[in-house]
């Protein structure tokens, strides 16, 4: 059968200049983003995990290709399912991971495999780390001062009955019989916790941040079961960078036990009071409340951006160490799309 729409040798190239006067947020991405800064620590964390080709077989897939395809995944939320589906099926994304429509797409395995890796070699610290390393060294990053605040981040409800709950909680431990059900056992989260704030029931983790408030970028991040309270972070979350500087929060960070911490970790607490009962905020503190909830508001334009725009207050994942992962991946695509937003260049030197 006569094909009636052949297509033209530039209609590729067409469809891309289009896709790119219409907004690519991919192609600004790009423009602001000096990969490499990426590339040379993915190729020192797995310096053997290339195939010996003398010993026949496809090479691995290029280190800085699967890092970026992770960067789209956490960007629109995708199952490593949809990961690969996508690839296949968007110009945009081919574009923005530098493949043709020749080459080879991992596949949804191949995503989980190279995910776990950065897993267990602890790579998203260290690819954190050289993010905010560039950052400082650009003096990106000021001494205006910090906000802290947390997110839940959801992940699939398990359906326990009471007995299973309560032994989980209690010893953080799957129950004995589900070990001799080894499908039935890596289908089950031991390490995600139900909360209720609000009258709102959540199950999962907890994405604890602490952001520069001029330019709202994170600068630190700690990942904890949803049940933590947001100020049993504080003290990580706190480093020697934040000395001297201003930290502003919610009253949920308020309180003699955090004062000692602030004093320790030589900032200058901006904290918005809360009132009790037989003891209502003055006048005076409801003023004061609202000047400091000026800046701490800013740290809601961050959720903000990752829970609509990117949907990231849900993971599909199993276990902390992999929910650490995912949020940390989330949390560094935030800063690259938000230093594309602000003009900020990401380059070595």
């Amino acid at each position: 059968m006569k094909n009636i729409n052949p297509l033209g040798l530039f209609d590729d190239h067409f469809q891309l200049n289009k896709l790119t006067k219409l907004g690519d947020p991919l192609v600004v991405l790009n423009n602001h983003v000096a990969w490499k800064v990426f590339e040379d620590k993915l190729n020192k964390i797995f310096p053997d995990s290339e195939r010996d080709r003398s010993k026949g077989g496809r090479p691995a897939f290029n280190r800085l290709m699967m890092f970026k395809a992770f960067v789209l995944q956490s960007y629109y939320n995708l199952s490593d399912d949809q990961l690969e589906y996508q690839i296949l099926d968007r110009a945009s994304f081919k574009r923005f991971l530098g493949l043709k429509n020749s080459d080879k797409v991992p596949d949804s395995k191949t995503f989980w495999l190279f995910r776990d890796q950065l897993m267990k070699s602890g790579a998203i610290d260290e690819l954190w780390q050289s993010l905010l390393t560039v950052l400082d060294n650009a003096r990106v990053l000021g001494s205006a001062g910090k906000i802290v605040d947390a997110s839940f981040v959801e992940v699939p409800r398990q359906r326990n009955d009471k007995d299973d709950n309560d032994h989980i909680k209690q010893t953080g431990q799957a129950p004995e019989e589900w070990k001799d059900k080894p499908n039935k056992l890596a289908q089950k989260d031991v390490d995600a916790r139900w909360t209720i704030k609000n009258k709102d029931r959540h199950y999962g983790y907890k994405n604890h941040v602490i952001a520069d408030s001029e330019t709202k970028l994170i600068t630190g991040y700690i990942v904890t079961d949803a049940s933590v309270h947001d100020s049993q972070a504080i003290e990580k979350l706190l480093t020697s960078k934040e000395e001297g500087q201003e930290v502003y929060a919610d009253s949920a960070y308020a309180g003699e036990p955090l004062e000692k911490v602030y004093k320790a970790k030589k900032v200058i607490p901006k904290i918005n009071e809360k009132g009790y009962r037989n003891k209502p905020l003055t006048e005076e503190q409801k003023a004061s409340n609202k000047i400091k909830s000026k800046i701490r508001v800013r740290v809601e334009h961050i959720f903000g951006f990752i829970e609509n725009s990117m949907r990231g207050s849900f993971i599909r994942t199993i276990g902390i160490e992999r929910a650490k992962v995912k949020i940390g991946l989330m949390n560094l695509t935030y800063n690259l799309f938000r230093c594309s937003q602000l003009k900020i260049k990401i380059i070595e030197g």
